[in-house]
């Protein structure tokens, strides 16, 4: 899926957070496509200047930068007036850092995200509006009845078993990083319907690929694979065997354009991106698999459970697969394997079984 003809409307499209890890990723495709993209980012977040770096190299003259705050409503506004459409990915990030300072995580999620739709709503209400939302919004899913196997946690009821958890499931804001982002979801929602704004929201699970600064705290599979090249332990909060549904990165990008393209028929609405059933994996099983690629055990050390996690959400993509054509490409361990080769690539670390990528590369 790609996104509207730029011919049809040349104005440059607006990434705010775009030299994120996602925003980076959406950037590259509408530049390769021959959009012209603006860059608006704190560049708040370390690493991020390497994914504004790539871009600017990558695509000469159609990556503009815009380096401000989101709760900057003077400079918000003025990137607004200009842009066709809107990639909303500005954010912060962490449940943990919402815990340690909640106020900040409520000015920039949002209070930024409030200033945002005035801005739109003021300056530019036609222009198109795609929100990055959480899985976050469901709480911790103590609800949801589940049963431990050796393939981890799983729904005991057999629609959710199949497909996972919905968007009619009730929303339940857990930390203070559930509450900011769950509340911006909502806004951005109503701003459709009470101002009749173009907007729509994809709550995201587990997102992983190219570009991605991972943490403990945030990006855990590009954080697992990144402590497994360097050959030190990975902390498991909790048992290990929750599951998640992880989605490579090409495949969320190519669904923030279907939902640009399918705007009008979308406004005002919530759909679920993730990776399925078919990409949902314990921690402890994509450890075994990194292990695999790497051909030795992974060190693993455990600590207790942390606020709101959850111990099982795959994302039931139904609706996003009917009303927007999408669904994932690329499966689990494919992509897992390649986000590994290219952190080993971006961080000199020789590959098992291959040359050092230092001296590989000094033989071409």
């Amino acid at each position: 899926m790609n996104a509207p003809d730029r011919r049809l409307d040349p104005r440059p499209v607006l990434i705010t957070g775009g030299a994120g890890f996602i925003g980076s990723n959406i950037a590259d495709r509408l530049a390769s496509s021959g959009h012209d993209v603006v860059i608006y980012d704190a560049l708040a977040r370390a690493g991020v200047e390497t994914n504004l770096s790539w871009l600017q190299k990558r695509h000469p003259g159609r990556i503009a930068v815009l380096i401000a705050d989101i709760r900057d409503e003077d400079r918000l506004r003025d990137a607004v007036i200009d842009a066709k459409a809107i990639f909303h990915m500005a954010a912060q990030v962490a449940v943990t850092t919402s815990l340690v300072d909640p106020r900040e995580d409520f000015e920039i999620n949002m209070r930024g995200t409030l200033n945002l739709l005035d801005a739109i709503r003021n300056e530019a209400p036609e222009t198109p509006l795609i929100f990055a939302s959480t899985n976050k919004v469901y709480g911790d899913l103590r609800g949801v009845h589940l049963s431990l196997d050796d393939d981890g946690y799983h729904p005991q009821d057999d629609f959710a078993r199949r497909h996972g958890i919905s968007e009619d499931q009730p929303l339940d804001f857990h930390t203070p990083y559930g509450c900011s982002k769950g509340a911006a979801d909502q806004y951005v929602l109503d701003y459709a319907r009470s101002f009749g704004l173009r907007a729509a929201v994809l709550r995201m699970s587990c997102i992983y690929g190219p570009r991605q600064m991972g943490t403990e705290d945030q990006g855990w599979v590009a954080h697992f694979l990144i402590r497994a090249l360097q050959g030190e332990p990975i902390t498991l909060y909790g048992d290990g065997h929750q599951v998640r549904d992880i989605l490579e990165v090409s495949d969320a990008v190519t669904a923030y354009l279907a939902a640009w393209s399918h705007i009008d028929d979308i406004r005002g609405r919530a759909y679920n991106l993730g990776g399925g059933p078919a990409n949902a994996v314990s921690l402890r099983r994509l450890l075994d698999h990194v292990g695999n690629l790497l051909g030795r055990e992974i060190a693993v050390e455990f600590a207790d459970w942390r606020a709101g996690d959850q111990r099982y959400f795959v994302a039931d993509t139904l609706m996003l697969q009917a009303e927007l054509g999408v669904a994932p490409n690329v499966g689990w361990k494919t992509g897992v394997e390649r986000l590994a080769r290219w952190l080993a690539a971006e961080r000199m670390i020789a590959w098992p079984g291959a040359m050092p990528v230092r001296a590989a590369a000094s033989a071409l």
